[in-house]
């Protein structure tokens, strides 16, 4: 009697290939994933700082999306300004935030220069522009600021003023500026040809 064949280990050429079987993954880990997504989301939103939870894209702050709204009648001072600002004339250097960039161009928020009673130095600034080194809050720039008498008319200057003095969100709190104290102090300064330097707005009393 002959012995059985041992079975070989090596599988042969007509056998087939061992597969993969797919493990189906529970559904309490994909819901759970859903919660974990969606609390993130909405702590985000909630609690990220960017923006008050009523303002979104494309608006940055409660007053930009106010003034953007229909209105019955012709926007106030503060509204047109927020359209003048966020032009490059104001925004690209001063930022949308108020606090411009350090070194070159200084902040508007709680600027003495900004929220002076009287805005005759900060009209002459805007309107013939500015140079040479300037401290505002302790911090030092040397930056330029380009002038705006033949760009900006006597109510626009007003109105950017008044909205940057009067910017709530960023802790300002100045008397608005009147187109007529423009019109004022363009037609006082119409021989000056020049930037301002910090030195000569200290010796121009603001109320001037």
């Amino acid at each position: 009697m002959s012995p059985e064949p041992i079975p070989s280990a090596v599988p042969s050429a007509e056998s087939p290939e061992p597969k993969a079987r797919p493990v189906a993954v529970p559904v309490w880990l994909i819901v759970l994933l859903f919660l974990l997504l969606y609390g993130g989301m909405v702590y985000f939103d909630r609690c990220s700082g960017w923006f008050a939870d009523q303002v979104y894209t494309p608006y940055q702050s409660v007053q930009e999306l106010e003034a953007m709204q229909p209105a019955s009648g012709p926007p106030s001072l503060a509204q047109l300004g927020l359209l003048v600002y966020n032009k490059p004339t104001c925004v690209a250097c001063h930022q949308a935030n108020g606090k411009g960039l350090p070194g070159q161009f200084p902040p508007l928020v709680q600027s003495h220069w900004i929220l002076e009673p009287e805005p005759g130095r900060i009209i002459r600034i805007v309107l013939d522009g500015l140079s040479g080194p300037l401290e505002v809050e302790g911090q030092n720039f040397n930056g330029a600021m380009v002038p705006w008498r033949d760009v900006l008319t006597d109510e626009e200057i007003a109105a950017v003023l008044t909205y940057v003095r009067q910017n709530a969100e960023w802790g300002n709190n100045a008397p608005s500026v009147k187109p007529e104290r423009v019109k004022d102090v363009r037609e006082k300064t119409k021989q000056h040809k020049q930037s301002w330097t910090p030195d000569e707005l200290l010796k121009v009393s603001p109320a001037d």
